[in-house]
This record gives structure tokens, C-alpha cells and sequence, in this order.
């Protein structure tokens, strides 16, 4: 169980803060949720405390994975389908993991993607979901701002 001033990451949303847990009644049922604060887009998500971890809520990283994370970002491009609709499905299945190493993958994937060509309105997308899901975790990670970690992304995926 998570307790308020935690940080994590819930899948498809991106990383925040547990500001508050609330008991709300839900069809005469009285249920605790989590609400979380994510920094980037200002958004802020209630959570079933009852099903955070069946939906994939988890802590955020370590400054200790986060190498992992860079070191994904300058890897090498990963094969992707030439298929929009079949590399979108691929991405999709990928941020839902809520893997930080995934979603890093796909942000490289098709950063490097955009230099080779335009990125299909479905590709541009799915990388502003991806490197919003990314910048909000190494935000609270690395206490920079949401300026510098995109600078540093770009420094990482294109050095």
C-alpha cells in the first residue's frame, strides 16, 4: 500500500504524486482511492486502492534504473513494422506494460524514426504519449524540470 507523498507511475498516464487518499461511495459501496498528481499536463487520476496494483500503479524508478533508461535512449533503433497500423498496435501493447524501459524503446524507436522521415499523425501521437509517460517519471526521478529532461532525451537518443 502506497501512503500520500509517494511517487508513482501508473501506466498510460505517466508518473505523479499520491497528494491524497479519499473514501468515495461508489454505487453504496464506500471505497478508498489513491489521487495522484501527474507534473506533466497537470493531471490529476483517482485510483481504486483496492485494484492500483491489478492496473499496474508501481514506485517510480531509482536513480539507479534510470541509467538503464539512458542507456536504452542511446541504443540503437529497434525493429519496428513498416506498417503504421501494425508498429502502432506494437508501441500500444508496449506503454501498457508500464515498463520505463519499454516506454523508453518506444520513444527512441521513433525519435530516431522522425529524423528519417516524417512521422505519420498515428506516430507523432504515440511519441508525445510515450515521452509524456517518460518525461513525467524522470521528472520526479531527477528533480529537473519538464525542459531539461526533454533536452536531455534528445541529447541521449541523438548523440
Amino acid at each position: 500500500m502506497f501512503t500520500i507523498g509517494d511517487k508513482v507511475s501508473y501506466p498510460m498516464h505517466g508518473a505523479g504524486t499520491i497528494t491524497n487518499i479519499e473514501k468515495k461511495n461508489v454505487l453504496d459501496e464506500i471505497k478508498e482511492y489513491y489521487i495522484i498528481t501527474i507534473p506533466v499536463g497537470n493531471i490529476t487520476i483517482s485510483v481504486p486502492v483496492d485494484l492500483a496494483e491489478d492496473v499496474g500503479v508501481r514506485p517510480i524508478i531509482s536513480k539507479d534504473e534510470l541509467e538503464d533508461v539512458i542507456e536504452t535512449l542511446q541504443g540503437k533503433k529497434g525493429q519496428m513494422p513498416d506498417n503504421w497500423n501494425r508498429r502502432y498496435r506494437v508501441n500500444i501493447e508496449r506503454l501498457k506494460t508500464g515498463d520505463i524501459i519499454e516506454v523508453a524503446s518506444v520513444v527512441r524507436n521513433l525519435k530516431i524514426m522522425s529524423r528519417e522521415k516524417n512521422l505519420s499523425s498515428g506516430d507523432r501521437k504515440m511519441l508525445n504519449n510515450a515521452l509524456n509517460l517518460l518525461v513525467s517519471e524522470i521528472i520526479l526521478v531527477s528533480n529537473k524540470s519538464q525542459a531539461e529532461v526533454e533536452a536531455l532525451i534528445d541529447k541521449y537518443v541523438f548523440n
